[in-house]
C-alpha cells in the first residue's frame, strides 16, 4: 500500500469547516462539554449527516473529494462509501466522476446473500474509500479492509472531518493506507476563533481534548 503525503486545499478546508459550524453539523461546548455514546466527555460533537440537507454544501464536499482523488489517485476505479454516512457523499463524487459506486455495511447482512458490500465490485479494482468522519479510524479501517478482503484494492480512505487523534493515524500507518479529510480539528478551531464561536481562553483546554481525549473534564 501506498504511504504517500495527501494534502487538502487550506482555503477548501477553511471554507468546509465554517460551513459545518453554520449549520451545525460540528458544534463546540468547552464549557458544556458533550458525553459520547462511550461515556467520554467531548467539548465537541459532529454529525457530519446535517450536510447531506444543504446542496451548496454538499456540492462544495463532493467537488473537494473530486479535487483530491484526481490530484493523488486519478486511477481510482471504483468509488465505495462507508454506512452510513459516507454513502451519500460517495454517491455524488461517483456520479461526478463517472465511476461505479459501491458502499460498505458495518457488518454483514443477517439474511439472504448476507453481503457486506452492497453493488459490483471485482478484483483488482481501485478503489476510494469516502467516509463522513474519521476517529480513531477503527470503523474506516474496517471499510477499506472489507474493499481487500474482496479482491479489490482500497487506495485511501477520505472524509469530511478528522478529530486528528494521533491513535487515527498510528491505525492508518500501521495498516498501510493513506487518508486525508477535507477539514479537522485544528483548522476548524481557527475558523472557530476568528468567528468569535469560542474565545483565546478555551484554546489550550481544546487543543489539549484532541491529545488527551480520555482525560478532559476530569
Amino acid at each position: 500500500m501506498s504511504s504517500q503525503t495527501i494534502t487538502t486545499n487550506p482555503q477548501l478546508a477553511e471554507k468546509i469547516a465554517a460551513a459545518l459550524l453554520q449549520i451545525q453539523a460540528v458544534a463546540l461546548r468547552p464549557q458544556q462539554p458533550f458525553t459520547w455514546t462511550s461515556g467520554l466527555k467531548s467539548p465537541i460533537y459532529c454529525d457530519n449527516r446535517l450536510t447531506i440537507s444543504y446542496p451548496e454544501i454538499r456540492e462544495l464536499i463532493a467537488e473537494g473529494f473530486v479535487a483530491l482523488i484526481r490530484d493523488n489517485f486519478p486511477d481510482t476505479e471504483v468509488i465505495a462509501g462507508a454506512a452510513t454516512g459516507g454513502i451519500p457523499h460517495a454517491s455524488w463524487v461517483a456520479q461526478k466522476l463517472n465511476l461505479p459506486m459501491v458502499y460498505v455495511r458495518d457488518k454483514a447482512k443477517g439474511h439472504g446473500k448476507e453481503n457486506l458490500i452492497e453493488g459490483t465490485i471485482r478484483p483488482g479494482q481501485k478503489t476510494v474509500v469516502i467516509e463522513d468522519l474519521i476517529s480513531t479510524g477503527g470503523s474506516s479501517l474496517k471499510v477499506a479492509q472489507a474493499v481487500n478482503d474482496a479482491g479489490a484494492e482500497a487506495l485511501s480512505v477520505f472524509g469530511i472531518f478528522s478529530y486528528q487523534f494521533d491513535k487515527a493515524a498510528a491505525a492508518f500507518g500501521e495498516a498501510g493506507i493513506p487518508f486525508e479529510t477535507l477539514t479537522n480539528y485544528s483548522v476548524l478551531l481557527e475558523v472557530a476563533l476568528n468567528q468569535g464561536s469560542i474565545q483565546k481562553q478555551d484554546l489550550e483546554a481544546l487543543k489539549a481534548w484532541r491529545l488527551n481525549p480520555s482525560e478532559y473534564g476530569k
